[in-house]
């Protein structure tokens, strides 16, 4: 077997035999594009041949930005279209073409990889962990009135520490919840600019956020609404007139779905949260990418109105090198730990020393004990805030060495808000 990287010109063998692995055919072409690989990056895409020089397996790669706590932004390898012919599973392809794409990565200097998960048990085995997670809210329209806010009625003591970094993720939000911005609703077809700026600011500041650069929205890859999909846009803009948030949704039997709704500012959120549950002639309203304790379910005026299901992992992450991806990220505490690596598929381990002080981390190889051994999947998962360390070691897949070990990475690892994920790749 042999693995080699793609050019333009393996573009329709590519995506042939990707649809094969997966028993599906190819989209007739649209014009204008639309089609998920009309975003391919050839040059990061790799083929497993035969000996005969048939294909047999496909993994690609776009180059994305992610956000990390404390909003620095890294490059990073976003994973897609892996799939091997079912007439050559079980014969050690996906792991040689995982192999491969892994040295790839790292050979160009990235130090994360990610991907969205086809099924969960696959890519554990080649030290991926899930790191975000996403859920679908449902609320019945006729129970879809909102609270008014208690806060704005109570008084006492100044705000707390925590009290006062929360608030201050919503710089913008009035003393009612309200908000002094306004919506207005737009075609999808009418406000691409408005869309691919409000969400690249979006991204910027949201832990977990992917980039959409801009040959996706050009092209219309992907999932609404990047793709031509028709949909209407409710996009919120503030006192100034300026687009801050928006919310992209289609109207059908009855049903108001929101595919995502982009702001950082939890009034804007509930502005538009509120121009959709009170829609007429809907009988439901279904945000389909919410955080998890997202505080919209807590808003409404009955708390058993709002429905959760759907709860999923979204992004996966993958580490490939353990100093560099720790030091990159922000931290919100002071604190030392001593972390055993073991990075399974690769054959590496390693121990390190984390030392973090206002808000900079340093990780060097060090020879102490550990206080916490873990794999290198779980690293990931941690990474990003979106998983505590303790819910490992209570799942018995981290070890803490000492008492105290596991609540210290919790408040460590903790982010600013949820890492949280809407790119569709």
């Amino acid at each position: 077997m042999k693995i080699r990287s793609t050019t333009d010109e393996d573009l329709d063998v590519y995506v042939d035999t990707v649809h094969a692995a997966f028993g599906h055919f190819p989209e007739t072409p649209v014009e204008g594009g639309g089609l998920w690989w009309s975003a391919l990056e050839m040059e990061r895409c790799l083929l497993a041949l035969t000996a005969d020089g048939r294909p047999v397996g496909t993994a690609g790669a776009y180059a994305f930005e992610l956000t990390l706590p404390g909003e620095a932004v890294v490059p990073v390898s976003g994973v897609t279209s892996v799939g091997v012919l079912p007439s050559h599973r079980r014969q050690g392809v996906l792991s040689a073409m995982m192999r491969h794409q892994l040295g790839d990565v790292r050979a160009r200097g990235e130090f994360l990889a990610v991907l969205l998960a086809s099924e969960a048990p696959i890519y554990g085995r080649f030290g991926y962990g899930p790191a975000t997670y996403t859920a679908r809210l449902t609320v019945p329209r006729h129970r879809a009135a909102l609270a008014a806010p208690r806060a704005r009625g109570l008084s006492g003591a100044p705000a707390s520490a925590s009290a006062s970094a929360s608030a201050s993720a919503s710089a913008s939000a009035s003393a009612d919840g309200v908000g002094s911005g306004s919506v207005e609703v737009l075609r999808r077809d009418t406000c691409g600019e408005i869309l691919e700026e409000v969400y690249d600011r979006y991204r910027r500041a949201q832990p977990g956020a992917l980039s959409r650069p801009h040959r996706w929205w050009d092209v219309r890859a992907g999932q609404p609404p990047i793709s031509p999909a028709p949909r209407y846009i409710a996009v919120h803009r503030n006192a100034d007139g300026v687009p801050d948030g928006y919310a992209s949704y289609s109207i059908e039997s009855g049903t108001l779905t929101v595919d995502e709704t982009i702001t950082t500012d939890d009034t804007v959120f509930t502005a538009l949260a509120r121009f959709a549950l009170e829609h007429d002639l809907v009988s439901q309203v279904v945000f389909k990418h919410v955080p998890p304790e997202h505080p919209l379910r807590r808003q409404l005026a009955d708390f058993r109105a709002g429905e959760v299901g759907g709860h999923t992992d979204w992004l996966w992450v993958r580490l490939l090198d353990v100093p560099g991806a720790l030091t990159a990220r922000g931290w919100f505490m002071d604190g030392e730990l001593v972390l055993d690596v073991e990075d399974p598929f690769l054959g590496e381990r390693g121990r390190y020393l984390l030392t973090v002080r206002d808000g900079q981390a340093d990780c060097v190889p060090t020879d102490r004990e550990p206080d916490l051994s873990l794999d290198v999947g779980d690293l990931g998962s941690v990474y990003l805030g979106g998983t505590a360390p303790s819910t490992l070691v209570r799942a018995g897949h981290i070890r803490a060495h000492r008492p105290g070990a596991a609540a210290l990475a919790d408040a460590l690892f903790r982010a600013e808000r949820a890492p949280h994920c809407l790119h569709w790749f």
